[in-house]
Parts: C-alpha cells; sequence; structure tokens
C-alpha cells in the first residue's frame, strides 16, 4: 500500500531531479528523527483518545503506539532506529527513576514496623515463588531462574509514578503504593547485581567477571549518583529554592549521570535511582526538597515508552512462551497479595489488597533490565529472558490500568482529575 503512494511521488521527484541537480535522490527511508517525531505525536494522540474515551491510563496509548509501529508489526521503527533512541530513553527513564528516588522514606519505614514487614513479605515472597515458577515449571537453568525473579519481582517505578500523578491519587494506599514500588525496585536492583555474577559463573566459569562485574556496577552506580548528587546540591545552593534555575540544575546534573553511566557500562536506572536515594537522604537543608520535574517530564515519558513498546518481542511470540509468561504474572499477582494479607496491621485487609493490585505494574525498568543481562550471553541469554520479557509485554497494557483501578477503588483520587491529564 506504502509503494503504491510513493511510486507517483517517486517518478515526479525523478522527473524533477534531471531538471533540478541541487536536489537529493529520493529519500529510501523517513529521516529517523521526523520518524520519531511523527511517532511521539501518534501516541501522544493514542494515549489522550484511551484516556478520554476509555478512561485507560495514558502510558497503554503510549505503548500501543510503540508496538503497532516497531519491528513486530508495521516495522516502520527498525532496531536501528531503536538503538540510535536508546540514549533519549535512558534520559527519560533515569529522570523518573531519580523521582522515585526521591520519594523513598526510609524514615516512614523504621517507624512503621507493619510496613517493614509487609515490604520484606512482598519482596522475598515474590523472589521466591518467581524463581521456583521459572525452575521448575519452565525448566530454565538456576542462574537464569534468578535473573527471571530479579528482573520481574519489583513493579515498574515509572508506570506506578505517571499513573498516580495522572490520576492526583493521594492517601494512604497510594503513599504505600508509592513506599512498595520504591523499595522493591532496590530489592530488585541488588538481585540484578547479584544476577550479573551468578550468570558468568553459571555460563563463563569465569571467576573474576563473577566477583568483578557486580561490584563494577554497584560501586560505579553509586559512585556516579553520588557525583551527581554533590554537584545538584553544590550548585542549587547558590540559587533561591524552588527557581526555575534549580530545576534546570537538578535536570542537567541528572543528564550528566545518565552520560557518565553510559560511557562506564553501568546501568542507568540504578544509578539514577541512587541519585534520587541520595538527595532525598543529603538534602539537609532542603535546598532542592521542593523542587520537581516540570511536566514536561510527560514529554520524555512518552518518548519512554513509544520506546519500550517497540522493543517489546512480540514476534517471537509463541502460544506456550504466552502461557508461561501469563503463569509468571499469576505467581507474582499471588506472592503480592498473599504479601499485603499476611502482613497485617492498622490498614483494613481491603485496602492493603488493593495495595497489591496497585504495585503489579511491571514494564520499562524490567525490560531495560532483560536487555542488560541478555547482552552479556546474546547467544542464550535472549532465548533464556524471552520470559520476563514477556511478563512485561503483557504487564504494559494490563499494569497501569490495574494501578489506575487500585487508585479509584481506594476513594483517593482527586474528584477533579483533569479530564485529559498529564501535558494536556
Amino acid at each position: 500500500m506504502i509503494d503504491t503512494i510513493i511510486s507517483p511521488l517517486r517518478t515526479i521527484w525523478e522527473s524533477l531531479l534531471e531538471r533540478l541537480f541541487f536536489l537529493p535522490p529520493f529519500p529510501e527511508s523517513i529521516d529517523s528523527l521526523a520518524l520519531f517525531s511523527l511517532l511521539l505525536v501518534v501516541g501522544l494522540l493514542i494515549g489522550e483518545w484511551l484516556h478520554a474515551h476509555l478512561k485507560w491510563p495514558k502510558v497503554i496509548g503510549y505503548v500501543l503506539a510503540g508496538i503497532l509501529f516497531g519491528p513486530s508489526a508495521l516495522a516502520w521503527i527498525s532496531i536501528e532506529a531503536l538503538a540510535q533512541a536508546r540514549p533519549i530513553a535512558d534520559a527519560a527513564l533515569g529522570l523518573l527513576m531519580m523521582e522515585v528516588g526521591r520519594r523513598l522514606d526510609l524514615s516512614w519505614l523504621r517507624r512503621n514496623p507493619e510496613l517493614l514487614r509487609s515490604t520484606l513479605a512482598d519482596i522475598t515472597l515474590s523472589f521466591a515463588l518467581i524463581f521456583s515458577f521459572a525452575l521448575w515449571l519452565v525448566g530454565l537453568t538456576p542462574a537464569w531462574a534468578a535473573a527471571t525473579a530479579a528482573v520481574t519481582m519489583a513493579s515498574a517505578p515509572a508506570v506506578v509514578l505517571l499513573t498516580i500523578e495522572e490520576a492526583k491519587a493521594q492517601g494512604q494506599v497510594t503513599e504505600r503504593i508509592i513506599l512498595h514500588t520504591a523499595i522493591g525496585s532496590a530489592a530488585s536492583f541488588v538481585a540484578f547485581a547479584v544476577v550479573l555474577g551468578v550468570v558468568h559463573a553459571e555460563l563463563s566459569e569465569d571467576w573474576l567477571n563473577a566477583i568483578a562485574h557486580p561490584l563494577w556496577v554497584v560501586a560505579g552506580a553509586l559512585l556516579v549518583g553520588g557525583i551527581g548528587t554533590w554537584l545538584a546540591l553544590r550548585i542549587a545552593k547558590t540559587l533561591p529554592k524552588g527557581s526555575l534555575a534549580q530545576v534546570f540544575v537538578l535536570i542537567a546534573c541528572a543528564l550528566l549521570a545518565v552520560g557518565i553511566a553510559r560511557m562506564l557500562a553501568v546501568p542507568v536506572f540504578l544509578t539514577l535511582f541512587l541519585m534520587g536515594v541520595l538527595l532525598a537522604s543529603r538534602d539537609r537543608q532542603q535546598t532542592l526538597r521542593y523542587t520537581e520535574l516540570p511536566e514536561g517530564h510527560w514529554l520524555l515519558a512518552i518518548v519512554l515508552f513509544v520506546i519500550v513498546g517497540a522493543s517489546l518481542p512480540w514476534q517471537e511470540f509463541t502460544w506456550l512462551a504466552g502461557l508461561q509468561a501469563l503463569g509468571l504474572l499469576l505467581v507474582r499477582a499471588a506472592a503480592k497479595a498473599a504479601a499485603m494479607a499476611w502482613s497485617g496491621g492498622s490498614l483494613p485487609l481491603p485496602k492493603r489488597l488493593l495495595v497489591g493490585m496497585g504495585i503489579q505494574p511491571l514494564s520499562a525498568t524490567a525490560v531495560f533490565m532483560a536487555y542488560e543481562l541478555a547482552s552479556l550471553y546474546p547467544e542464550v541469554g535472549r532465548s533464556a529472558l524471552t520470559l520476563p520479557l514477556f511478563a512485561a509485554a503483557m504487564m504494559e497494557l494490563v499494569g497501569p490500568a490495574l494501578c489506575r483501578l487500585a487508585l479509584h477503588k481506594s476513594g483517593e483520587c482527586e474528584s477533579g482529575e483533569r479530564s485529559q491529564g498529564g501535558i494536556a
């Protein structure tokens, strides 16, 4: 169909080319920048339409745009274009992860034993049940089963944060969803670092890499995040509190950390998450405490989720892989619900179960972690990590809706929620 449309244009262009020698040859493909700009507009429109007419989270629309135009469907976004767009996706995910890290309130956890109990139960049960499912029912090796559990045990901070912002939710359930997501992510990152060594040990029996790689990842992320934190606080102190200049400094230091992390082959999501945690804990004078990212970060979110949607391996989908991914998601959901129900405490059981529903999203971070692990040993890693990638692919579409439903059922969404939300 596209060839039918383009053919007359090509003929006209070539006839002009004979007379106008300054014209370039007829372009065989759309410029990658123009293509992404077009996709962002399409993703934005799909997200706005779903939100306005079906009350679906906009994130679902962004992901659908990526899937539609990605290599799995129309293939308008090539694998090469995805690789070129990776720095933008890293920056978008990094900024969102930094915001999640800044919201990690460990003092609340220390003051509230029931929260500590439910958090530990969520982390332990999720990892153990997913690992057991991947090892005994799917048949993965212990290393890849552990990798699958490390990647999928936590919720998707970016999805949770954006869904809460979109719904303008506030309250106990909302705060617990944020806290469980932030701590679950931290635990997932620790497990991810350990699994790096386990994968090296199992596949190459190279003990130097098995020990050094996890240390490099953790120490590197901490060092780069620490530099970004120190620089941001140092410069921000000289500027008026809450000013636009402080926002600029915060974003600039975060992007600097993203660039350095990429140069050192340190995971960007871990680096920026730690930078957010350090900013929250070391900002004793509350220099950047109330400095928030402008709503423009929704633009980056569109970029992130369009790219993630295009990166999902739907072309490799099989019914067996789909059923296994569905099984993993059911096991994971049961683990989180059981953890919330068992933990007890002052929050009524129905609301604790809503917290369990709200922390179901699984997407961008899991996809990036899976690709980081798969890149270590591409000959086996990609097939071994098909399970978490398909689970993330399914949850890209269902997770935001579950989180939004939990927020609405809790009654903590603002009654005057913007009809168009986000950047609208």
